[in-house]
């Protein structure tokens, strides 16, 4: 998935962005290659988290929906009985390099909306976590902090 294509795929916008960032970062303490999926309700409280490395191999989108769903099954029941979803699921990427768009994120970008679909939710924000900081891809609101920690034992 392209970065235009996800702008124009009316994701709906984080009410506070730094604060969600923030508080998920503080529950998972993610390294380099860990993904978190998030499940916001309709007041965009966070309902449920989980969080996953991706291993190493090569970026595939059809491995990360599978991952995602597993996760998703796993915290939250699924929505798929209810005419139009109320829950948002969100996804936090902590990896290395720059904070520019990379063809993995758009594997994680078709991932989540893949998985948000077949698991009756909307499908939310894609957020990467570089050293520099946090950026909401489609948004292009971003912070310095939090920043993933580069190698290094969890504290």
């Amino acid at each position: 998935m392209e970065p235009a294509e996800w702008a124009a795929a009316g994701v709906p916008l984080l009410r506070n962005p730094r604060e969600v960032v923030t508080g998920l970062h503080a529950r998972h303490r993610p390294l380099p290659l860990t993904a978190i999926v998030a499940v916001l309700g309709p007041d965009d409280r966070l309902s449920a988290s989980a969080s996953f490395g991706r291993g190493t191999d090569p970026p595939d989108g059809w491995e990360f929906r599978n991952a995602l769903l597993n996760q998703l099954r796993r915290v939250i029941p699924h929505d798929l009985r209810l005419r139009r979803p109320v829950r948002t699921a969100m996804l936090l990427y902590c990896r290395e390099g720059e904070e520019a768009w990379t063809e993995e994120d758009g594997a994680w970008m078709w991932a989540l909306r893949d998985a948000c679909t077949l698991h009756g939710l909307r499908c939310g924000a894609y957020v990467t976590l570089t050293p520099r900081g946090w950026r909401v891809h489609g948004e292009e609101r971003r912070g310095r902090r939090p920043a993933a920690r580069i190698g290094g034992p969890r504290p």
